[in-house]
């Protein structure tokens, strides 16, 4: 079988769009580091399109290499997150 991809949900605080601006450039620096782990990722965007979270497909051996990559990601060390999913994913549809 193949190995799942896993999917990193991740929901900003409240009120914390400053927070996540100052912080953007080291994170952006960070996953461009990532060569070939990253398959895609973005902002998760509020109902008004304003930045509020991010969505990341990534390419690790496990769950574990999913949760290390997101806690040395400087939107986690700089406290951005309200709260973060990882899950692991299959993608059936469409081509990452």
């Amino acid at each position: 079988t193949l190995m799942p991809l896993f999917v990193m949900f991740c929901v900003d605080k409240p009120g914390a769009l400053d927070l996540r601006m100052a912080t953007r450039e080291a994170h952006l620096a960070y996953m461009g580091k990532q060569s070939g782990v990253v398959k895609v990722g973005g902002p998760m965007l509020d109902d008004a399109g304003g930045m509020a979270g991010s969505m990341l497909i990534v390419d690790v051996a496990d769950k574990a290499a999913a949760v290390a990559l997101n806690a040395n990601d400087p939107y986690t060390l700089a406290g951005l997150w309200e709260r973060v999913d990882i899950k692991p994913f299959r993608a059936t549809v469409g081509q990452i």
